[in-house]
């Protein structure tokens, strides 16, 4: 046996299977090489300007006055004209100093106030949406008829459109509401936003229906339904859900500066956005003061974020 031959025919596809698996895998090889490059070259992108942002932080007013100057010069006409030629970027600083902090903490409390204002703007509206949604989607996802299809058809054309159209519509009822230039302005709108509503609903639909059918035979109710069996299996969903809509309220600018006309009502977003009228010596310490909220809540939930995606509800086996 051990001076058994192989045909010449299965010798050579033999030969050529094998060479073909290792042209394979030099081919694998090369391409997740060449992938990782690719996603190490974005990657250093988009962290460039959280980089900048936060060495720039340390450094002291002067030497960010001389490295950016003004970016922006005011032509006779009231217009501004961008100077490219003013800015010097730099990612270490010369001397470490924490004065720009110091500013922005202890000499400067307009800055917390325009902070506390986003907290303030987000954290109701995150509740109150997050239970809007709760109930609302269970009732789409649980009960079916044609007044049910019709409302959740007009959720979702509301959803699919932008922000910016529905502010002519926002501010016009807030002015005929007489809440205009009050944080209600902002918090109304917010409330009944059907982002969450929507996403929660498809979370919802992709959990078993035999899984309630078993606890209502078993003498549940819809209320302890909802509560000891839908919101615990929807709990990757609304932590993501969550996440996404502090991010977006966090982040708003469009909505403060059209229906606040009071700048101290202003989130800390605001002032991020038109930051070169300010003081631009305080810009990279205020940019990362602002960052720290959503960065240390993306960290916590980042787990259930991805989960809440990929996973959509349904019971893992």
């Amino acid at each position: 046996m051990s001076g058994l031959k192989l045909p010449q025919s299965e010798t050579v596809f033999y030969e050529r299977a094998i060479r073909k698996a290792h042209r394979k895998k030099r081919i694998y090889r090369y391409s997740l090489v060449f992938g990782t490059i690719i996603a190490a070259i974005f990657a250093v992108l988009f962290l460039t300007p959280i980089i900048l942002t936060v060495t720039n932080s340390f450094m002291s007013s002067s030497e960010i006055s001389a490295n950016y100057g003004v970016i922006f010069k005011t032509t006779q006409t009231g217009g501004k004209v961008f100077v490219s030629k003013t800015v010097n970027l730099k990612f270490i600083p010369d001397i470490v100093s924490f004065s720009q902090y110091y500013t922005v903490l202890f000499k400067s409390p307009e800055y917390l106030v325009k902070f506390w204002n986003s907290v303030i703007y987000v954290v109701p509206i995150l509740g109150v949406q997050l239970m809007i949604a709760m109930l609302a989607s269970y009732g789409f996802a649980r009960y079916h008829g044609r007044v049910r299809e019709i409302i959740f058809f007009i959720y979702i054309v509301l959803m699919l459109m932008p922000y910016q159209v529905t502010l002519v519509p926002n501010y016009l009822v807030s002015s005929w509401l007489n809440i205009l230039d009050t944080r209600w302005a902002i918090w109304l709108p917010g409330f009944f936003s059907p982002f969450a509503v929507y996403l929660l609903t498809k979370f919802i639909r992709r959990i078993p229906a035999e899984v309630m059918e078993a606890a209502s035979i078993d003498g549940a109710g819809e209320w302890e339904i909802f509560t000891k069996i839908c919101m615990p299996l929807c709990k990757s969903g609304l932590i993501s859900i969550a996440i996404l809509v502090f991010i977006d309220y966090w982040n708003m600018v469009e909505q403060p500066l059209i229906l606040l006309a009071n700048d101290e009502l202003h989130p800390l977003s605001v002032f991020l956005s038109k930051i070169n009228s300010g003081e631009i010596s305080l810009a990279f310490a205020v940019a990362v003061i602002y960052l720290v909220p959503p960065l240390l809540i993306f960290l916590y939930g980042e787990e259930y974020l991805v989960e809440g995606i990929s996973y959509q509800g349904g019971l893992k086996g």
